[in-house]
């Protein structure tokens, strides 16, 4: 029985609160008075592929509308503090963000919900990229799985394989702070105990896993490199980071579980305040457009959320048909409220219990 792909929902785990916290001060001092300019718009974004970005969406966008776009990059928590700082004269006119900081970020009354009658494409995308709180939808996502070296393995490898003797300190696992972090957990909990929501036996399952990992990562260039060495057999994680090794010919792959199939979503989100907000509903409605979609899968390997774009051969290598319908595939969103509420607990609990 196919399980639902709910809509998506942005109130989902706040891992980085704490880091959040940690560099307010350092960009305190760094507001600047905001303005008002229609042919003007900044867009905050993720640093990888900023230059490809540009090329690709941002100087297109440019051309077509004649809205002159600012691109600051950075990591999430380190821009989402320069929102809050900045919240009473905002620089900022849409922030590309994941679901994770997304949530925060509502919860600190930096975003605006949109208008979908200014964002026509919204009508184009899938139902789980649509907020059902009316916050910025989500242009792409990914897919939770295990990531593993093809010539350890005869077939796809299962979750229990993760804790095979076999595999002793050629594991890699994915930190709570990471997307991956709390969808694994709630796998896990699903797989080895009575649900999703049974974390005592997902957090005693991954105590149990201590004797396999190497690592607990916290960067996808860290599972990466640790895959491509060969250093371990496997790993849990997004199907995004095994389309790149695939295509360069590197004996990896990707295999979805067989219980606890969770989708991680990146967003676009209007800043509360924007000097333009009527420019920044343009180029989210453009981000969500079938071209740009398609150019984004081939460049970034960012999975399409608009039912018209064409996906790649490459991504499609990867993932399967769970690249263009989750849904059928089996693929859900998490209890977000319930992740939220239990956040903390579980980011400390992961620190005593199974990290540290």
């Amino acid at each position: 029985m196919t399980r639902t792909l709910r809509p998506l929902r942005t109130t989902r785990l706040l891992s980085g609160a704490a880091a959040v916290a940690l560099v307010s001060l350092s960009l305190a001092g760094c507001a600047e008075t905001g303005g008002s300019d229609p042919k003007k718009l900044t867009v905050s974004t993720f640093g990888f592929g900023a230059d490809q970005f540009e090329k690709t969406v941002v100087e297109p966008f440019e051309k077509k509308t004649g809205i002159k776009v600012t691109v600051e990059t950075g990591a999430n928590a380190d821009r989402l503090t320069k929102l809050r700082v900045n919240k009473a004269n905002p620089t900022t006119d849409v922030v590309m963000i994941t679901d994770l900081f997304a949530a925060m970020g509502q919860k600190q009354g930096l975003f605006e919900k949109i208008d979908p009658k200014k964002i026509p494409n919204l009508a184009k995308i899938h139902d789980f990229a649509r907020s059902t709180d009316g916050y910025g939808p989500a242009y792409t996502y990914q897919l939770l799985g295990t990531l593993y070296r093809t010539d350890r393995f005869a077939e796809p490898p299962t979750m229990k394989d993760l804790w095979d003797a076999e595999h002793k300190g050629k594991v890699a696992v994915p930190d709570m702070s990471t997307s991956a972090g709390m969808p694994f957990l709630e796998a896990v909990s699903a797989t080895y105990g009575t649900g999703p929501k049974d974390s005592d036996a997902g957090f005693e399952k991954l105590s149990d896993l201590k004797p396999n990992v190497l690592k607990y990562f916290n960067r996808s260039t860290e599972l990466v490199s640790l895959l491509e060495r060969g250093e371990v057999d496997m790993a849990p994680g997004l199907d995004l980071f095994a389309v790149d090794p695939v295509k360069s010919g590197k004996p990896l792959a990707w295999a979805p579980f067989d219980k606890g199939r969770y989708v991680a979503a990146n967003t676009a989100q209007i800043v509360k305040g924007s000097g333009n907000k009527a420019g920044a509903e343009k180029f989210i409605d453009y981000l969500l457009s079938a071209d740009v979609q398609e150019k984004a899968a081939a460049t970034f390997d960012d999975k399409p959320v608009n039912k018209d774009a064409e996906l790649p051969e490459s991504i499609a290598k990867v993932s399967g048909k769970a690249a263009s319908d989750p849904a059928a595939a089996g693929f859900t969103s998490l209890d977000l409220d319930y992740a939220v509420a239990h956040n903390d607990e579980w980011v400390d609990r992961f620190q005593r219990e199974v990290s540290g």
